[in-house]
């Protein structure tokens, strides 16, 4: 074994809240490393999740306001009398994440993936070494799991779960199989049979459960794609390997069902969900029923090994991408429609290094961890309000469909969304912490400890920020005092929080009072 590289504190998973929490770690004075399996830094931020989901902006506060303030002075957002901008495109926000780190002094290690299985030692509750599969080992006072799926976490024994609960686990309503999914749903009548009364492609085959109950099934995954509506910056819909529009049959029925109970063609907005950003280009997410979201390709995920997970990000980018290339030239898709599609095309100045495709599968949940204390239902709704608060959160519970199922009068439907408004709540900071028995200094600030109701409110990228913040300053008070991270002050680490722009309370003018102190701080960087 190599001899191991000493920091105060190892980031694993360069997302954009593994990058604040570096960043935010740095600034406390603690030498960090900052580990990343792949080859860019932000994950969804810098992957094409340009449109960001801000729920409440006025929850936004501290280095995750800070970015979004940075993003607003590359665009010269002055001149239109605003200091941020919340859409930017994947490269420029990639930009500011490494301008950031480097400010900081964090080191930044790309392609450094864990071993498989093996990487973690400990000596009872603490984490000793990391090793990746380099051979380089790492040690560090704190370490921090900021990947999507909590792979460091898990090797490190600690508890975590997948999938839904049951209604009756946490007492949710909103938990298990959904007795109703109203939104992204077919609302026209669509066969699911081909001739021999086979089931098309993309329907799922096995029982989908009763409402309420629990299943280790996860929401859909996607790739949010920047596209361009500039000729001059466009790359043509590629046709993916394998490509065969039988695979697509279940789009053409419902196209045509459309079409006929509409009295017109499908809007592509209707199909696509496009929201505009800077310079002709566009964030591209799921719209309606058959859309961007492979729903059923993600259940695999959180458990995969690597390279089953590989097979699963090839096979997403093939569904998606022979979903825009029928979109484009079959001739079952309506021609109004399809010029629309053929108006745009994939950014031929973004993911240079990717063939212009997204270098981060939208993991939009996977693995959560099990603490101590589980964020539920109830802290998105009822208990808005905690001791050990660290910001706050705002967006929907929203978690995108599960499954494709076939209903018992013979039709396709999906299963599993769920959009239901809350009330901006605080996180505490008990929400990444593993429970005490299993690890002492390990703080999980993305995998972190909540319900499938809950984290689907919580997942979003600025709450990520948020709760990187907070890791990383927990990380060098528990260094500082000596003690296991579920020891340190939360009422000094609030304070400390607060002094560097954390949100604690909703209220609507709230930017106004920060974003000057905000400026004055960075004008001399």
């Amino acid at each position: 074994m190599a001899r191991a590289e000493k920091f105060d504190v190892v980031v694993y998973g360069a997302t954009a809240g593994g990058a604040i929490t570096a960043v935010a770690a740095a600034r406390e004075g603690l030498k960090v490393a900052l580990l990343e399996p792949g080859s860019h830094i932000g994950g969804m931020v810098s992957g094409g999740l340009s449109w960001t989901d801000v729920g409440k902006r006025e929850v936004i506060g501290g280095y995750a306001l800070e970015f979004y303030w940075r993003a607003g002075r590359h665009y010269d957002m002055r001149k239109h009398i605003q200091d941020i901008t919340w859409t930017l495109e994947p490269g420029v926000a990639e930009k500011i994440l490494r301008d950031m780190l480097k400010e900081a002094g964090v080191t930044v290690l790309l392609r450094h993936r864990l071993r498989e299985k093996t990487a973690v030692k400990k000596a009872g509750t603490r984490v000793t070494d990391i090793e990746v599969e380099n051979g380089a080992t790492f040690q560090a006072e704190v370490f921090v799991d900021s990947t999507y799926e909590g792979d460091l976490m898990a090797q490190s024994g600690v508890s975590y779960t997948w999938g839904r609960e049951g209604t009756s686990q946490y007492d949710e309503s909103l938990a298990g199989v959904r007795g109703e999914t109203p939104k992204h749903q077919f609302t026209v009548n669509v066969s699911p049979y081909i001739s021999d009364r086979k089931l098309l492609p993309e329907i799922y085959r096995g029982p989908y459960g009763k409402p309420g109950e629990a299943d280790r099934k996860v929401q859909a995954y996607n790739f949010r794609m920047c596209f361009s509506e500039v000729p001059a910056n466009q790359v043509a819909f590629p046709k993916p390997p394998g490509y065969t529009a039988k695979h697509y049959e279940l789009l053409a029925r419902l196209l045509k069902a459309r079409t006929e109970a509409e009295g017109r063609a499908p809007r592509l907005n209707t199909l696509i969900k496009i929201d505009r950003i800077m310079n002709g280009k566009a964030d591209i997410n799921n719209q309606g029923a058959f859309s961007t979201d492979y729903i059923g390709g993600s259940w695999e995920y959180p458990e995969a090994s690597y390279r089953k997970r590989a097979e699963i990000w090839e096979a997403h980018k093939n569904y998606i991408a022979g979903f825009f290339y029928f979109l484009a030239n079959d001739p079952q898709v309506p021609a109004e429609t399809q010029r629309e599609m053929r108006t745009w095309g994939l950014c031929k100045d973004e993911f240079v290094d990717t063939g212009h495709w997204p270098h981060q599968l939208y993991i939009r949940e996977a693995r959560r961890m099990v603490g101590d204390f589980v964020v539920t239902q109830k802290d998105l709704q009822t208990e808005l309000t905690k001791p050990d608060a660290i910001g706050m959160g705002s967006y929907n519970s929203d978690s995108h469909n599960i499954q494709r199922i076939v209903t018992l009068a013979g039709y396709v439907r999906n299963e599993g969304d769920m959009q239901v408004p809350v009330t901006p709540y605080q996180m505490p900071y008990r929400v990444m912490l593993p429970k005490r028995a299993e690890a002492t200094n390990l703080l999980v600030p993305v995998a972190f400890s909540a319900s499938h109701v809950a984290y689907s409110s919580l997942r979003m990228e600025p709450q990520y920020m948020i709760i990187g913040q907070a890791a990383g300053v927990a990380a060098h008070m528990a260094i500082a005092g000596k003690k296991a991270v579920q020891d340190i002050d939360t009422q000094a680490l609030r304070n400390t929080l607060k002094s560097q722009g954390a949100i604690f309370e909703w209220v609507m003018d709230v930017q106004r009072s920060i974003l000057p102190r905000l400026s004055k701080r960075l004008a001399g960087r």
